[in-house]
């Protein structure tokens, strides 16, 4: 109670400032009237319609693609410092690590599902390989903080990232574009669109090539790890045939092929059987010494289909979707050259889904209802190849031991939502949604044990399997099913037409499943449920110079999913957890702030304040939340950073920007290792964009991390077994040069 206590304090406090914002902006003179300037308008579809993002009554970021591009942001992970309570990058197994506010996923296994949802062009991404975007042909993102659980439902109890590719444009344009950069690093883009023979039917099409080096370097054979091979590419058809009726079909693929997997640095000192001693621990924390990290491979394709009537105040919508994944990696976790933990992982995944839409605007009512559906099948092949792994059981027991496990699932998910937007008075309006969800999990897990003398690599697992060969066969069928209704209720009150001012209630939904890591039972894990409470302030000042956005946010987090990695109590040997631990609660405070000081001088910035424990967590019968602490849950963080535009006559404009990002401790493994937390840093990022006069040409340098400060941004604690822990850091000092040319 204590803390709806303080949510309602931060609300009344909200609602006063509304009225003193707006008051000091009406008696604050304005530097000159005539000036033309102003921080300028967003559009938004964070409520499924297109609105002013200062008309949205939730915490809502959102970039252009100029913005997009001035940023350098080439993907989804180079949004972090730039939108407040948002945790996102890579992880272990090219899988996208979302938390916002403290809510996510940190597991990249596919039996478990994302806490924060990843949307394409209005499609959801159903597993978190491939989706870590890469920013190509973007119209806009949008960053959804808090449960959308009404309009968005499967998925998104922390919240939703929204990737809303370009339309095709009714004249002939595009562009080409060239980078090079820092570790080799080689980039190309191209878009082309205009209309196709009439000016009913317009196209275009965009293609990225990007590669790299590795930011770290592999003592073992001298090569790079984690390099980059990227190829992607969209096409999209538009038919506009009346003013009422839209068909835009679009296509994407993506092709990654590195030479090397990413190799975690190892923290602790690890015991080798071959030199019967202790590895020590490698300095440089972008120096590795490993050897199973020669495969790393991801493939993506989709095809979507939207249409769109509008006949007035009602619109009609269907989109219609599939997707197909393939991942097929080698992962070096014992960090050393020995052969005693090699993970290995191969996945293929397809997804088929199909949404209706109905949307409706009056002078006085908008609301959005819609049916969903959600089909995916998947199936992996994982395990360890570990010809060199051993038992600490107070003396050493080696072990050798390869491992194969087989998951096939597949999730169905049906819902059915509406929303309604009503205003009471001029300035009062009630938003009143709900969601109901049913869902389906069903899977088949069969496991077996392989000498590596007789199937060596995890390749010949694969082909074996099941032939007899193996030994200590296992296997499982489970199937079970889930019903939430997520409701959501806001009221909302405009202080003027520059100040909006609001408070709400939404609850998200995450679905359950079982743990696929164990193939001998089924050791299912129930659905997680949010509850948050939020109040919020939207304010643009001085004319439309300035723009002050608010939250404070209040969230009842329970049955969270947590994923960990143990020794059985019986024989030490490695195992895994997967299971409904507990419950936690967070409160915060987040701010978003630009301003244009003058015609050439802008600022930007956020500051977000997180405060997270755990309620309860049950480890083996016994509560340890006062152990523990959240995971990717930053006490604060923060960015500020100035755009200043200079006009050098004849010769074109320059634009100067510069930022500092800030980051306190972070606790990156779910066991709360003080030696794989991260502690705070700040990260400075800066670039020079020249624009040469009367031409089509860009020309951007620019500089991330220039500190080259080591900082680690994911982590694995096996400490149990195989006895190491070990942390991925983020990138280091990088230099980038891009020349664009637009037509």
């Amino acid at each position: 109670m204590k803390y709806r206590a303080i949510l309602a304090g931060a609300s009344a406090i909200v609602l006063s400032m509304a009225t003193a914002v707006q008051a000091q902006a009406q008696n604050v003179t304005p530097p000159q009237p005539e000036a033309t300037y102003g921080v300028g308008e967003i559009i938004v579809t964070a409520r499924r319609q297109s609105e002013r993002l200062q008309d949205v009554p939730s915490a809502v970021t959102a970039f252009s693609s100029e913005t997009l591009y001035r940023n350098q942001a080439q993907t989804l992970g180079d949004l972090q410092s730039l939108v407040p309570n948002l945790s996102l990058h890579v992880g272990d197994a090219s899988n996208a690590v979302i938390y916002l506010r403290g809510i996510g996923q940190i597991d990249s296994i596919s039996f478990n599902d994302p806490g924060v949802g990843v949307y394409l062009d209005d499609v959801y991404l159903g597993r978190v390989q491939g989706s870590f975007l890469e920013v190509v042909d973007p119209q806009q993102i949008e960053v959804l903080r808090g449960p959308q659980g009404t309009l968005y439902g499967r998925n998104t109890i922390g919240g939703a990232v929204k990737f809303t590719s370009e339309k095709p444009s009714a004249t002939p344009e595009g562009y080409i574009e060239a980078a090079i950069g820092s570790y080799d690093e080689r980039r190309v883009r191209a878009r082309l669109s205009g209309p196709l023979g009439s000016d009913q039917l317009l196209g275009s099409i965009a293609l990225a090539s990007s590669s790299r080096d590795g930011y770290t370097t592999n003592l073992n054979d001298g090569q790079s790890d984690g390099d980059k091979n990227l190829i992607a590419g969209r096409a999209t058809l538009l038919y506009q045939p009346t003013d009422q009726f839209s068909a835009n079909l679009t296509f994407d693929a993506s092709q990654s092929r590195p030479d090397r997997s990413r190799t975690p640095h190892r923290e602790t000192p690890i015991y080798s059987i071959n030199t019967g001693a202790m590895r020590p621990v490698i300095a440089d924390p972008y120096a590795v010494d490993v050897t199973y990290n020669d495969l790393e491979r991801l493939d993506t394709s989709g095809v979507a289909l939207t249409l769109t009537y509008d006949s007035g105040p009602l619109t009609f919508k269907s989109i219609s979707a599939y997707r197909e994944m393939e991942y097929r990696t080698h992962l070096d976790l014992d960090a050393s050259p020995d052969e005693s933990f090699g993970i290995y992982d191969f996945e293929t995944q397809d997804q088929t889904s199909q949404e209706l839409q109905v949307l409706y605007h009056s002078d006085r009512v908008s609301a959005v209802g819609g049916l969903f559906y959600f089909q995916e099948n998947d199936t992996t092949f994982g395990g360890a190849v570990a010809p060199d792994f051993f038992l600490d059981l107070g003396f050493i027991l080696p072990l050798p031991l390869n491992s194969a496990g087989l998951r096939v699932s597949d999730n169905e998910s049906i819902a059915a939502y509406g929303q309604v937007d009503y205003d009471l008075t001029d300035r009062a309006s009630l938003t009143v949604g709900l969601r109901y969800t049913h869902e389906t999990k069903s899977t088949d897990n069969r496991g077996e044990f392989f000498l590596p003398a007789t199937a060596a690599t995890a390749e010949d697992m694969e082909r074996l399997f099941g032939q007899g060969l193996g030994y200590g066969a296992s296997g499982y069928q489970a199937k079970q099913s889930w019903d939430s209704f997520t409701p959501r209720i806001a009221l909302n009150y405009k202080v003027s037409d520059d100040v909006l001012a609001y408070v709400s209630a939404a609850q998200g939904f995450k679905s359950g499943g079982f743990n696929g890591r164990i193939t001998t039972a089924a050791q299912g894990f129930e659905p997680e449920t949010l509850w948050s409470y939020e109040a919020g302030l939207k304010s643009d000042l001085f004319d439309g110079r300035a723009r002050l956005n608010l939250a404070a946010f209040f969230q009842d987090y329970t049955d969270l999913q947590l994923s960990r990695f143990a020794a059985d109590p019986i024989t030490g040997d490695f195992t895994s957890v997967f299971d409904n631990a507990g419950g936690a609660e967070f409160y915060g405070l987040e701010a978003e702030f630009s301003a244009q000081m003058s015609e050439a001088l802008r600022f930007d910035g956020n500051l977000a304040y997180l405060h997270s424990e755990y309620t309860e967590y049950i480890d083996l019968g016994v509560d340890i939340s006062d152990q523990r602490k959240l995971v990717n849950a930053p006490e604060w963080s923060g960015r500020a950073g100035l755009t200043y535009d200079l006009a050098l006559g004849g010769l074109g404009d320059l634009t100067l920007s510069g930022g500092a990002a800030y980051r306190s401790k972070t606790y990156l493994t779910v066991s709360s290792s003080e030696i794989l937390a991260q502690d705070a840093y700040w990260l400075f990022d800066a670039s020079i964009l020249f624009t040469p006069q009367d031409t089509n040409w860009t020309v951007l340098l620019s500089g991330k991390n220039l500190g080259d400060e080591a900082y680690m941004e994911h982590a694995f604690d096996l400490s149990a077994s195989p006895g190491v822990q070990m942390g991925y850091y983020g990138a280091p000092r990088t230099v980038t040069l891009d020349v664009r040319y637009r037509f």
